[in-house]
Order: structure tokens, then C-alpha cells, then sequence
């Protein structure tokens, strides 16, 4: 019998074997890696969702699974509107209630560090708006499942199914992994999944509207994001901590 685990310490070396339970999961259905989690964490377990074509597809799982999980969203006021109504949509199809996470609302936020902050310093405006209210809500949490893919970009190749989360001090599952961009659209049409319109306006990676532009055919699907600098990720994903 799989115990629950108690709440880890980020500079503890994590108590289960992730090569031994990559090697169970690889391969086998998202529904294995979800239950396993469930059963392993308990209420520990919560599953984060950025509404992406990924999210909905785990979003689904977790409704046919029947299964009380908690499922959150970062709130940074900054979404676009479609996104929005996804989120009504798919709490209508799914019967799950969308957990809003938030931090300081953006009249603070430019007050202290200058108007349009995500125009002069993403990174900044990233951490404040995602890092830093996603660190305060995983805290005394033991495991989050993520939709991370490998094909998503050359920096997510090596996403395992479980891992170490050593920034936020827990477990982070991706169950879709190994699934790809096809794998994943496939199964939302064969279910009639509700997604994000823009998807048809060739957005493949939606996140900020001010951050967030549509990309052309053969480019990256990360590409449209924070486009026409260096940043590939928000940082809520990033592994480690940069000196």
C-alpha cells in the first residue's frame, strides 16, 4: 500500500524513487500517473492550469475520474478575454471549480515598479504576477500536476513524468509528457473538448495578452511568447534558482 507523504523541505532529498516510478509510468495511460498521485499525496495533490490545449485535456481526465482535486489557475489580470471564457466553459462542460491565484493587483504593481512593467522587464513582471503567488499557494502542498510537455520546446525535452520540484521543495507531476501537439488536439476533437478560440488565429501558446502575439507556420510553438526577446518561460517551471 502506497502511504501518504508528509509536507518535504526543499533541501531534503526526496523519499521516492523517480527513476522506478518514471519507469512504471512511461508509456502508460495519463489516467495511471493521475491515480497514482491521488492515492501517493492525498490532499497534498492539487493541479495547476494555464487553460492551454494541455490543461484541457488533464482537466477531462481528472472529470472522468471522478476524482476531488483541487485544480488552479494563475490570475494575473493580464489574460485574454477568450481565455476567460474557457475557463466558464470548461468549469459548465467539467463541473470543476477553477481555484483563482493571485498577487498584487496591477494598480499596486505599477505604482511601485513604473506602468507596463511587462514592456520594460518580463522577467520582473512574471515573477511578481506568477512566481511569487504560485510559491505561496504550493507551500505545505506535497505534489502539483502540470501539463509540460517534451515537444513543447528544446527546454522542456527532458520533462519527466515525476519529479523534484527543488525550487518550490515538492513533487511535480507531468502526465502528458510524452504526448505530443498531435496526440494532444486529437484527443480534445475526439472528445469535443471546448478550447481557447485563439488556438484558430495560430496561437499555440497562450498566456498574457500583452505578452502573447500569434506565431508563423513552422515556427516553435512557444514562439509567440514574449516575443522579440530572450524569455522562453515565465519562470514558474524553471528548476533552479538563478544566482
Amino acid at each position: 500500500m502506497i502511504h501518504h507523504l508528509e509536507v518535504l523541505n526543499p533541501t531534503r532529498k526526496p523519499p521516492l524513487d523517480l527513476r522506478e516510478m518514471n519507469e512504471l509510468l512511461e508509456g502508460a495511460p495519463v489516467s495511471n500517473a493521475i491515480a497514482w498521485a491521488h492515492q501517493t499525496f492525498g490532499a497534498g495533490l492539487v493541479m495547476a492550469t494555464g487553460f492551454g490545449p494541455s490543461g484541457v485535456v488533464l482537466a477531462h481526465h481528472v472529470a472522468e475520474m471522478a476524482i476531488d482535486l483541487r485544480v488552479f489557475y494563475i490570475d494575473t489580470s493580464l489574460l485574454f478575454p477568450a481565455t476567460y471564457r474557457l475557463k466558464e466553459a470548461l468549469s459548465e462542460r467539467l463541473g470543476i471549480a477553477f481555484e483563482p491565484i493571485s498577487g498584487i493587483d496591477l494598480e499596486r504593481q505599477s505604482t511601485e515598479y513604473g506602468p507596463e512593467l511587462w514592456s520594460r522587464n518580463p522577467d520582473r513582471c512574471c515573477h511578481i504576477r506568477k512566481v511569487t503567488p504560485l510559491r505561496e499557494y504550493l507551500k505545505g502542498k506535497t505534489a502539483w500536476i502540470t501539463g509540460l510537455r517534451r515537444d513543447q520546446s528544446d527546454g522542456r525535452s527532458d520533462t519527466q513524468i515525476v519529479e523534484w520540484d527543488q525550487r518550490n521543495g515538492l513533487y511535480k507531476l507531468n502526465p502528458l509528457a510524452a504526448w505530443t501537439s498531435d496526440d494532444v488536439w486529437g484527443y480534445i476533437r475526439e472528445h469535443r473538448l471546448p478550447y481557447n478560440d485563439l488556438h484558430d488565429e495560430g496561437y499555440p501558446s497562450i498566456g498574457c495578452e500583452p505578452c502573447t502575439r500569434n506565431v508563423a507556420a513552422g515556427e516553435d510553438e512557444r514562439a509567440g511568447r514574449w516575443a522579440g526577446t530572450t524569455k522562453t518561460e515565465c519562470g514558474m517551471h524553471q528548476r533552479r534558482e538563478v544566482a
